[in-house]
């Protein structure tokens, strides 16, 4: 078995936000990846107007997905839950899905569709520019409550402006419902209240809560190499 993880929105550097629960899982013989997302700068292109979106989120995940034949568990953190949905599409290899604190899309939503009507204060958008990010200033209390103020400092460090688009840009398929799927609840998480992961938890086949924040895999990442290692 081996893991590809995605990352949520509005961050670089894939490798570092999974590389502690990764480590627990490479204690235990499991491989992992976690490819870039282009809509973060990630790649050739800058975010913006003209930038890349979704699709080329999901081409990159795809990529990773199809890079290999091995048994697959694909793992989607917040935004990336929807990339991950849309990517998995008739990949063989996928065997089970992960979301952690994360949307499990039907075919025609998109991040709006979840969202709330008024912005949340810890994000910006700037409409003028193509882009939208996490308020640095906010960041750690919103998102890294749990963390060591180390971890906080570098989660800041990696924040980033992402394309504007992908919060209106639609998947057109999923994969989740033909798969096994479980959900965590991130019951700390002051970024996606627990109350509502747990709606979008109802359309997965398995829940399990954790008490953390809005990054698991950073404050408590051996439960999180428990929760994935737990279903190969």
């Amino acid at each position: 078995m081996r893991v590809v993880f995605v990352h949520g929105a509005c961050v670089r550097d894939g490798s570092w936000w999974w590389h502690p629960a990764a480590a627990a899982l490479e204690d235990r013989g499991i491989k992992s990846a976690a490819p870039a997302l282009p809509s973060c700068g990630e790649g050739d292109r800058a975010a913006g107007p003209d930038g890349p979106g979704l699709a080329e989120d999901i081409a990159s995940v795809r990529a990773a997905l199809t890079d290999s034949d091995q048994p697959t568990v694909l793992v989607g953190h917040s935004y990336g839950g929807i990339v991950a949905s849309a990517a998995a599409v008739g990949v063989g290899s996928v065997r089970h899905m992960v979301f952690v604190s994360s949307y499990l899309p039907e075919p025609g939503e998109s991040l709006s569709t979840f969202g709330a009507d008024t912005p949340p204060p810890f994000l910006d958008f700037d409409p003028d520019g193509g882009t939208f990010g996490a308020r640095p200033e906010l960041a750690v209390e919103t998102f890294a409550q749990d963390c060591s103020p180390e971890i906080g400092r570098e989660a800041v460090n990696r924040l980033v402006r992402q394309t504007l688009a992908v919060t209106q840009q639609p998947v057109r398929e999923v994969a989740w419902p033909g798969l096994p799927t479980t959900y965590v609840v991130c019951t700390e998480d002051r970024g996606t209240p627990a109350a509502a992961q747990r709606e979008f938890a109802r359309r997965a086949d398995q829940v399990v809560e954790v008490n953390a924040g809005h990054h698991p895999f950073l404050s408590q990442p051996q439960a999180v190499a428990d929760i994935i290692a737990g279903l190969s």
